[in-house]
């Protein structure tokens, strides 16, 4: 994966980003009065190639001028029917409201709807409320189930030809 939103870079996750990347998603959760769980929720995190590159997933950064500055990632899942979960979608504060949270998440639909995937699931808590937007905004329903104790709601997105925007917009 390698896509360009303005000046912002967009690609596959590399062994060395895993430091830089882990900083951004505990550096975001610190802002929300969330812990860094690296025993728990994000170990995923410090384990890319298990977690998400051997289990047919992807795990991507987001990078401007040579700096990490965001996240976005997602697995198969045993919930649902032919599911996946859209995980660690992360951007730090000077990357945000300029709409590339929305075109990651565009991103991620378009690649996971292209890999025959029926069913989204994303798992989130009350309190990132730009993202609660985000996924409101973007057809995800509430759902029931939540599986991450820092996390209050799930959502999920019915893939259908007609649901997915195309990426590229």
């Amino acid at each position: 994966m390698k896509t360009f939103y303005q000046d912002f870079l967009i690609r596959d996750w590399v062994p060395g980003d895993r430091a830089a990347a882990a900083a951004i998603i505990g550096s975001v959760l610190a802002e929300y009065g969330l812990r860094w769980e690296p025993t728990g929720a994000d170990q995923d995190v410090l384990k890319i190639e298990t977690f998400y590159q051997s289990r047919g997933g992807e795990f991507w950064v987001v990078e401007q001028h040579g700096k990490l500055v965001g996240t976005a990632a997602y697995y198969p899942i045993q919930r649902g029917r032919n599911a996946v979960e859209i995980r660690k979608m992360y951007l730090l504060p000077d990357s945000r409201g300029l709409g590339l949270g929305r075109f990651l998440l565009h991103q991620l639909e378009g690649t996971i709807a292209a890999r025959g995937f029926d069913e989204i699931w994303i798992e989130t808590a009350s309190v990132l409320q730009e993202a609660v937007k985000l996924y409101e905004n973007s057809g995800y329903q509430p759902a029931e189930g939540v599986e991450t104790a820092r996390c209050d709601r799930v959502y999920v997105k019915i893939l259908t030809q007609t649901s997915i925007v195309n990426p590229q917009e």
